[in-house]
C-alpha cells in the first residue's frame, strides 16, 4: 500500500460525532455519435468545498479517479475514458506535492462502437477520491450499467462474478444486504439490519473530546516548551544584554521600559505568527497527517535523534550567520519600533540551534488535535514563556542582579534536553512501525529503550556519563541529586511495563498493549456472542487512525476498562484492511449497487448501513440480536466517562 494513502484513514481522526459524507454524486447517459457509435457519458456533481481528484497522479499520491469495465456485450470500446472538464493544479498540503483535481462538476466520456444491437450493453464501476481542506474521505466505487436507449426497461441486476445477495427489508434509503457466505446465519438472525433509528432513541449522544481542554492542555505544553528554551545557552545570557541596552540606550527609563516591553510582544507575535502561518500553508488536516504518515514520522524521527546528537556536543546545529548579520545590520540602521521587531527576529534566528528541536516537537504533537488554531496557540504558549522575562526585567531591573549568571548548569539542560529529545525520537518511529504493520518496535522493545535512555539521564547529571562540552563538572546546584533521582525512579516506573503494568502517565507515547483477544469477524463474533449469551462491544477502527491509538493506550489499558470489557465479545473491525475478499460482494445501499472487494470496503459498509455512521473510532454495544444497548461512542480520553458507557449498557442488557 502507497505510503502517502495512510491519509485516508486519518480523515475521520479529527470527526468527532458520527456522519456520513457522500460530496460526489454520479449520473450515467449516452448521446450518439452515428449509426455504430456512441459515447457513453459519466458525470459527476462534487459539493463545495470537496474536490475529486484526476484520472492521471504521480505516484504515491491519492487515488486517481479510473473506470473499470467489468462486462462489455456487443460493444468494442474506442480509446480510453477523456474528459474536457477543468482541471484544477496545484500544490496539494495534504499530500505534500503537485496535483490535479476536478470542482464543481466533471464529466468523462468512452467512445464505443455497436458490434450487435441486440447483445449490446455495458456495465462496470469508476473509482474516485475526493478531499477537501480539512479531511479526505476513502477511495469509492460507483457501479454503472449502460444498454441501447430503445432497452431502457432493461436493467442489469447482477455484475459478472459476482456472488448473489440476499435482500433484506429497507430502512428508510438504505437497503441493506447480508454476503452470500453469511446466508444460513442470516435467514435466521440477520446482524446487518439497521438499527439507526434505536440508536437516537437512547438518552446522550456520542462522547466527544472537549476542545477547549484541549487548546488549554496545548497552550501549556507550548508555555512548557518555552521556559525549557528560557533556560538554553541560546537563550539565557541574551536576557541582561538585551534588557540593559534598552534601559541604557534611552535617558527616559519609562521609554527604555516601553521599548523592552514592545521587544517581549514582538516575539510573542513572531512566534504566534510561525504557527498561523505553518496552518496556512499545510492545514490542519496536513499537520494530523504528519501524525500517523509513515514516512514523515520517519523522518521527524531521523530530525530528532540529530537534534539530539547536537545538543550531546558533538556539532553545532545553526541557520547560516549572514542571516543574523543581516537582520542585525539592518535592526541597526532602522529606528523607531521597527528596529525593535527586528532584534526580536534576530534572537528567533540565533537561538533556532536550542529552540528548533522544542518547536518542532511541540508544532508536531499538537498536530494530533486536528484543531486549526492549534499550532497558533502551541507558539502562543511558547512565546509567552520565551517573552516574560525580557519583559519583567525592564519593569523591575534591580532583579537583574539577583539573575543567575550563565554557565556549566546552561550546558547540563541543554544535554538533559538531548535525553528528551531521543525519547520523543522513538515515539515517532513508533507510530510509522505501527502505522507501516512493521513489527520492529513493539512494547517491551519502546520500554526498554525508554529505560536506558532516562536511567542514562540519570547517571549524566550524576556525573558518571560525560560529553565533549560537558567535560568539567556537572553543575545543577543542591538540586542534582533530586532530577538525577527522579529520572532513576521514572526508569523504575517504567520498568514494570515488561510484565504488563499499564503505565497511564506515558500510555500516550507507548505502543498499545495486544493482550485482549478480539474476533476480527462481525459475523463470526456475533454468533459467538448469540452462543454464549453475552453483549458484544464493537470497535471500528483503522490502522491509520491516530485517535484509535490514543484510546487504545490511554483507555483501553485501564484496569476497571479491561475488567468491563471482559464482560464483553470484543469485535475490532478495520476499515482500512486491504486483504481481499474471498470473492467480490454485491450489495445495495441507498437504492445503488455497490461492489465489496476488501474486508475494509465490507466493514466500512456496515458501520455506514447499519449505524449510519463512517467515522474512526467509533464504539457500539450490542444484544446477541445485534440490537443496541447504548448510545455510540466516538474519541474521548475521559476514562470514567467510558467506564460509565460501559457500566450504564451492561445494566441495560441485563434487565433486558
Amino acid at each position: 500500500m502507497k505510503t502517502k494513502l495512510f491519509i485516508l484513514f486519518i480523515f475521520t481522526s479529527i470527526v468527532l460525532q458520527a456522519q456520513i459524507f457522500n460530496p460526489v454524486k454520479w449520473t450515467f447517459s449516452q448521446r450518439s455519435i452515428s449509426e455504430t457509435e456512441l459515447e457513453l457519458v459519466f458525470e459527476s456533481s462534487i459539493d463545495k468545498p470537496w474536490h475529486m481528484y484526476a484520472m492521471q497522479l504521480p505516484p504515491d499520491g491519492p487515488i486517481p479517479t479510473s473506470f473499470s469495465f467489468t462486462q462489455k456485450k456487443g460493444v468494442e470500446l474506442i480509446g480510453k475514458v477523456h474528459s474536457k472538464s477543468k482541471l484544477i493544479t496545484q500544490h496539494d498540503p495534504s499530500f505534500d506535492m503537485q496535483l490535479s483535481w476536478y470542482e464543481g462538476k466533471a464529466i468523462f466520456i468512452q467512445k464505443v462502437k455497436i458490434l450487435d444491437l441486440d447483445e449490446f450493453s455495458v456495465s462496470g464501476y469508476v473509482q474516485f477520491m475526493c478531499c477537501n481542506d480539512s479531511s479526505c474521505l476513502p477511495p469509492k466505487k460507483e457501479p454503472f450499467s449502460f444498454i441501447l436507449k430503445d432497452k431502457k426497461h432493461q436493467k442489469a441486476d447482477t455484475i459478472p462474478n459476482v456472488p448473489s445477495i440476499i435482500e433484506t427489508p429497507e430502512a428508510d434509503t438504505t437497503a441493506v444486504v447480508a454476503p452470500v457466505e453469511e446466508k444460513k446465519d442470516s435467514i435466521a438472525k440477520n446482524y446487518w439490519l439497521p438499527v439507526i433509528e434505536q440508536l437516537k432513541s437512547f438518552n446522550g449522544s456520542s462522547a466527544h473530546a472537549d476542545d477547549n481542554r484541549s487548546l488549554w492542555f496545548i497552550f501549556f505544553a507550548g508555555l512548557l516548551g518555552g521556559l525549557l528554551a528560557l533556560f538554553t545557552p541560546c537563550v539565557w545570557p541574551i536576557i541582561p544584554m538585551t534588557v540593559s541596552f534598552f534601559l541604557k540606550r534611552n535617558k527616559d527609563k519609562h521609554k527604555g521600559r516601553r521599548e523592552a516591553i514592545f521587544y517581549g510582544l514582538s516575539i510573542v507575535v513572531i512566534y504566534v505568527l510561525l504557527g498561523i502561518l505553518i496552518t496556512l500553508i499545510f492545514g490542519a488536516s496536513a499537520l494530523n497527517t504528519l501524525s500517523t504518515n509513515a514516512v514523515f514520522n520517519l523522518l521527524f524521527f531521523v530530525i530528532l535523534v540529530i537534534f539530539a546528537i547536537s545538543f550531546f556536543g558533538y556539532f553545532e546545529i545553526t541557520l547560516p550567520a549572514s542571516w543574523s548579520t543581516k537582520l542585525n545590520d539592518k535592526a541597526e540602521h532602522t529606528t523607531g519600533l521597527f528596529s525593535i521587531f527586528l532584534m526580536a527576529f534576530t534572537l528567533a534566528v540565533v537561538s533556532f540551534s536550542c529552540t528548533g528541536p522544542i518547536i518542532g516537537t511541540l508544532l508536531v504533537e499538537v498536530s494530533t488535535s486536528g484543531t486549526l488554531i492549534a499550532p497558533a496557540v502551541g507558539m502562543l504558549g511558547f512565546a509567552l514563556a520565551l517573552a516574560l522575562p525580557f519583559s519583567l526585567f525592564a519593569l523591575f531591573p534591580a532583579w537583574l542582579n539577583s539573575m543567575p549568571r550563565s554557565g556549566n548548569w546552561m550546558t547540563t539542560i541543554k544535554v538533559t534536553l538531548a535525553f528528551l529529545e531521543l525519547a520523543f525520537a522513538l515515539k515517532f518511529l513508533s507510530v510509522a512501525d505501527l502505522t507501516s504493520g512493521w513489527g520492529i518496535l513493539p512494547r517491551n522493545l519502546f520500554i526498554a529503550l525508554w529505560v536506558a535512555i532516562f536511567a542514562g539521564l540519570g547517571l549524566f547529571l550524576l556525573g558518571v556519563i560525560r560529553f565533549p562540552h560537558s567535560a568539567k563538572k556537572i553543575h545543577l546546584g543542591k538540586f542534582r541529586l533530586f532530577w538525577a533521582l527522579l529520572s532513576f525512579a521514572f526508569a523504575g516506573y517504567l520498568v514494570q511495563g515488561f510484565w504488563g503494568a499499564p503505565l497511564k502517565a506515558v500510555s500516550a507515547f507507548l505502543p498499545p498493549q495486544e493482550n485482549i483477544h478480539v474476533f476480527r469477524d462481525y459475523d463470526e463474533g456475533m454468533q459467538y456472542a448469540a452462543t454464549h449469551k453475552l453483549p458484544v462491544f464493537v470497535d471500528f477502527t483503522g490502522y491509520g487512525c491516530v485517535n484509535c491509538r490514543k484510546m487504545e493506550a490511554a483507555v483501553f489499558t485501564d484496569n476497571d476498562v479491561k475488567k468491563l470489557l471482559s464482560e464483553f465479545v470484543l469485535i475490532s473491525l478495520y476499515v482500512d484492511e486491504r486483504k481481499p475478499l474471498n470473492e467480490p460482494i454485491l450489495v445495495t445501499e441507498n437504492g445503488k449497487p455497490l461492489l465489496l472487494e476488501t474486508q475494509g470496503e465490507r466493514w466500512s459498509y456496515l458501520q455506514r448501513t447499519k449505524f449510519g455512521a463512517n467515522a474512526q473510532p467509533y464504539y457500539i454495544l450490542l444484544d446477541n440480536d445485534a440490537n443496541p444497548i447504548a448510545h455510540p461512542y466516538a474519541y474521548d480520553e475521559d476514562v470514567n466517562k467510558f467506564v460509565r458507557f460501559l457500566e450504564d449498557a451492561l445494566k441495560y442488557y441485563r434487565k433486558k
